[in-house]
């Protein structure tokens, strides 16, 4: 029988202490918060104020990738999404959080951090799914390997083309971030609030010390317990622990976590503190975005909230196992039924029967893994 991955962490079993005060099911925030307000934001103020766009290279960012040469007709889209009705009503986003200390944005680095944000435009709501970064797919090129991998082979093109085969999705816009411009946005809104336990201070100061080296910067120790405010280094250190109860499970669902303790902090800043952000973030950011788009986005802003958050393959139809060369992997018992699962809980499609695509991928994974795992 497969090995099924230990149950996510969910950030509202630690929000004993965060309960008061605070609005924890609902936030109210620009429709591509998985960036957060404040980096877009300070994007578009950059972007106004010099008139110019950074070169698209991959190393040495001198300003903000701002509306990236990315042809939307380059996309890859199985047939049968094309024409689903259902789906015209959503629009999806990926986030990508690459495992880069230096800038380098556009290929060449994992994507260690992958979320969709799938936005009912009827209706304003947003859901959050973690794709995990482990997880065995067809990497977009009809080879097969951890999903992380597509992004440092191709891009975001190549990433999004692997998502949307797999997955049945049709994402055109996408938004990347380093962990130096997770750092800096965090730092930039005066830190994040969150609740680190026993075995989360561990680990967090480890993380902390080798990213501190890579980026030349000095660090601060996390030393108690508890809800309190972290600086950036910090709380991109909090979400990138991996080796504790729930191992990449529980760090895609910190990822969301800190993703939202940054919407609230967001939420709070006044002009001086944007502009700031402005000047702080704007090089870490690699978008899809056009300027006309992040206006027409920003006049829609009391229109989004985030309603509900999860991780995919689903906690009771996957299995976590080393599958030979290809090491510690992650993998759908069955594709198939997660591409089901995953198009009833973003678009309310029960009846969503997958494309012949993802039944042949579906196909190629279960013998794959069969050979290390009983699937039965």
């Amino acid at each position: 029988m497969a090995t099924k991955g230990k149950n996510e962490k969910q950030p509202a079993a630690k929000q004993t202490q965060k309960a008061k005060g605070k609005k924890k099911s609902k936030f109210i925030i620009f429709a591509v918060e998985i960036l957060v307000l404040a980096v877009l934001l300070g994007a578009l103020w950059l972007f106004k104020d010099f008139g110019t766009q950074a070169d698209n290279n991959t190393t040495g960012n001198k300003g903000p990738l701002f509306a990236v040469d990315f042809n939307e007709q380059d996309i890859v889209i199985n047939p049968q999404v094309a024409e689903n009705e259902t789906m015209e009503l959503y629009r999806n986003i990926v986030l990508f959080g690459v495992d880069s200390r230096t800038g380098q944005l556009a290929k060449g680095t994992l994507s260690d951090c992958i979320i969709i944000a799938s936005i009912n435009e009827e209706t304003g709501d947003i859901k959050l799914v973690s794709v995990y970064r482990d997880t065995y797919l067809n990497l977009g090129n009809d080879k097969y390997g951890k999903c992380n991998s597509a992004y440092s082979y191709g891009g975001a093109e190549q990433a999004i083309k692997m998502l949307n085969t797999n997955l049945d999705l049709d994402i055109k816009e996408f938004v990347t971030v380093g962990f130096d411009g997770l750092a800096a946005t965090i730092d930039a809104l005066g830190g994040v609030w969150l609740d680190v336990d026993e075995e989360e201070l561990l680990h967090i100061n480890s993380y902390q010390k080798t990213m501190a080296e890579d980026m030349k910067v000095a660090w601060t120790p996390v030393e108690n317990t508890g809800y309190q405010l972290l600086n950036g280094l910090q709380a991109t250190a909090y979400c990138r622990i991996r080796y504790r109860s729930g191992n990449d499970f529980a760090r895609a669902a910190s990822q969301r976590e800190v993703i939202l303790a940054i919407a609230e902090q967001a939420r709070k800043a006044d002009l001086q503190t944007l502009v700031k952000i402005a000047n702080d973030v704007s090089p870490y950011v690699y978008t899809s975005f056009s300027l006309d788009e992040i206006i027409a986005l920003l006049g829609d802003i009391s229109k989004y909230q985030i309603v509900d958050q999860a991780g995919f393959p689903k906690a009771d139809m996957r299995g976590s196992d080393i599958l030979g060369a290809k090491g510690s992997c992650v993998f759908g018992i069955d594709l198939v039924d997660n591409v089901k699962w995953l198009h009833e809980y973003l678009f309310e499609d029960t009846d969503y029967q997958p494309s012949p695509e993802v039944v042949d991928y579906s196909n190629v994974i279960h013998d794959f893994v069969s050979q290390y795992v009983d699937l039965k």
